[in-house]
C-alpha cells in the first residue's frame, strides 16, 4: 500500500459549519473505506494548513478518488503528496546512478 499526506485548507463554506469538521472527518474514514483506502490520521493543525490527513491506497487512481470525493463537498481544498518509507526510498535510491 502506498502512503500519501493530504494537506486541506477549509473553505468559507468549511469554516461557516467547522463545528461539523469531526463529524465530516469520521464520514470521510467510512467512505475511504468503502473504495479500499485506509485514512491512517486526520490532524487538524495551526499554521499553513488546517488539516493534515495521512491515508494509505493501493494505487494512486485510488488515492485521488477519495481525495476528489473529500474536495467535491466544498469544505476544503486539498493538496495530495505521495510519501516513501525509507524501504521504499532505499529501493529507490538504488536506481539512481
Amino acid at each position: 500500500m502506498a502512503t500519501y499526506i493530504t494537506l486541506m485548507n477549509l473553505t468559507a463554506q468549511g469554516l461557516s459549519t467547522v463545528k461539523d469538521s469531526v463529524k465530516r472527518a469520521e464520514a470521510a474514514k467510512k467512505a475511504a473505506t468503502q473504495a479500499g483506502v485506509t485514512i491512517k490520521e486526520v490532524l487538524w493543525t495551526q499554521g499553513k494548513y488546517d488539516v493534515v490527513v495521512i491515508s494509505e491506497a493501493p494505487d494512486d487512481a485510488s488515492a485521488t478518488a477519495m481525495v476528489l470525493n473529500i474536495a467535491k463537498q466544498g469544505n476544503v481544498h486539498t493538496q495530495m503528496l505521495r510519501a516513501f518509507t525509507a524501504t521504499e526510498m532505499e529501493k529507490i535510491l538504488a536506481k539512481v546512478a
